[in-house]
């Protein structure tokens, strides 16, 4: 307890958290005015465990009942220390706790293709009926895009995530009858879409054998067998040319030993008047890691890039970035609404799984959303194309084409 005690004692400064230790003893951390998270741990052992490595700890004493929350929600908790932990110059020990990870992560990160495959089915294969719970219609996996809310709170997911598909659609610059790829397809639903309003053709390429098997049959049910093909395939192995790439939440699974190996592929796959557009969560902050609990339950091999880590590599790809993006809070908002979901459903999710199971994805909901609220985390959206003038030279013909889209689609 004594480590747990020295570390909370310097972490939390900003509201306040009360822990109540296994033999009844009161522990107040924080402001003495506000209202505390009020915890309670069921045995040392617990407190000795988070000491050593907080996030691994707590998250598994969360998972096995072994950490109990007498006042707030697990969500309050993680925001609570994520705010106290914010990226921000002269947080020493955010620094610190981060150092810990680095070793481990770069290790876990070397996405060797049967290890790649084992990855993805650990957190896609997960079965439908969970994703069908709390994703849109679409099973769109990945950040909306909330325009008309800066909040995100009152907006509607199935909107900001159409709106999020014409987004990419007009920077890709589709013209009928182009041939696109997508790296890392899900269920196919940016694929449908990209079809259903611009009329190209689409590959779109797997690990998943859930999300293969379900792309197949929504494009036969829907009338575009003949116009969408879908691969359970490493995108290593797909061969091209392509007009249009598009990959949307797939490159935080790459991993950073692969970057180059990522865009030199990309470049050899695309037509030489072709654009590619990555989407991918990124981090502000410079190099970082994937923490403990997340690369251990949620996405073993994951890693959320800087900038800097990303552009030597499309440099050397000789590709050109002809536009960048950055979303800063429109995955916080994504991520309510999935918890919010989750929330309602959470007797189904129990009865599908089991109640640990439950606990654990309330914990990766919950730290997601710190990461882009408290964190350095951010969403990244890079254009790229072969060619310096593939593209027009200002950005006027995205918000036209994006305002067409949006009313092709409905």
């Amino acid at each position: 307890m004594k480590l747990l005690d020295r570390l909370l004692g310097r972490a939390i400064t900003r509201g306040a958290l009360e822990l109540i230790t296994h033999d009844g003893v009161r522990h107040r951390y924080g402001e003495p005015a506000a209202e505390p998270v009020v915890v309670r741990l069921t045995d040392e052992a617990t407190a000795r465990a988070i000491g050593r490595n907080p996030a691994l700890g707590a998250g598994e004493a969360w998972m096995d009942g072994r950490l109990l929350l007498e006042a707030g929600t697990i969500w309050d908790l993680v925001d609570l220390v994520s705010r106290n932990l914010a990226w921000d110059r002269g947080n020493a020990l955010r620094v610190s706790l981060w150092g810990q990870a680095r070793v481990a992560a770069w290790w876990d990160e070397r996405n060797y293709r049967r290890r790649a495959r084992r990855n993805v089915a650990h957190h896609y294969d997960l079965g439908d009926a969970l994703y069908d719970l709390f994703l849109d219609r679409e099973r769109q996996y990945s950040c909306a895009y909330f325009e008309a809310d800066n909040r995100g709170a009152n907006s509607d997911l199935d909107r900001a995530q159409r709106d999020k598909m014409a987004r990419i659609a007009a920077k890709l610059d589709l013209r009928p009858g182009q041939r696109v790829l997508d790296i890392g397809c899900g269920w196919g639903g940016l694929s449908r879409f990209l079809h259903r309003v611009a009329g190209v053709e689409v590959v779109g390429v797997t690990l998943s054998t859930e999300q293969h098997a379900a792309a197949i049959r929504r494009a036969v049910e829907e009338g575009m067998a003949d116009a969408l093909s879908y691969r359970l395939m490493d995108y290593r192995d797909v061969e091209g040319p392509f007009d249009r790439i598009v990959s949307v939440g797939m490159f935080e699974h790459v991993g950073r030993p692969n970057y180059r190996a990522f865009f030199e592929k990309v470049a050899s796959l695309l037509a030489p008047d072709g654009v590619a557009l990555l989407h991918t969560i990124g981090r502000m902050g410079g190099p970082g890691a994937t923490d403990p609990w997340t690369a251990k339950y949620i996405f073993p091999g994951g890693y959320t890039p800087a900038l800097s880590e990303i552009a030597p590599a499309i440099e050397r790809a000789y590709l050109w970035m002809t536009d960048i993006e950055i979303w800063r809070l429109h995955y916080a908002h994504t991520i309510r609404h999935w918890h919010d979901r989750c929330q309602a459903a959470r007797e189904q999710i129990i009865g599908l799984f089991d109640e640990r199971f439950m606990r654990m994805w309330e914990f990766y909901l919950a730290g997601a959303h710190a990461a882009f609220v408290h964190d350095d985390h951010v969403v990244f959206q890079l254009q790229l194309a072969r060619r310096r003038d593939t593209l027009p030279i200002t950005r006027t013909y995205i918000g036209e084409a994006e305002r067409a889209l949006r009313a092709a689609a409905g």
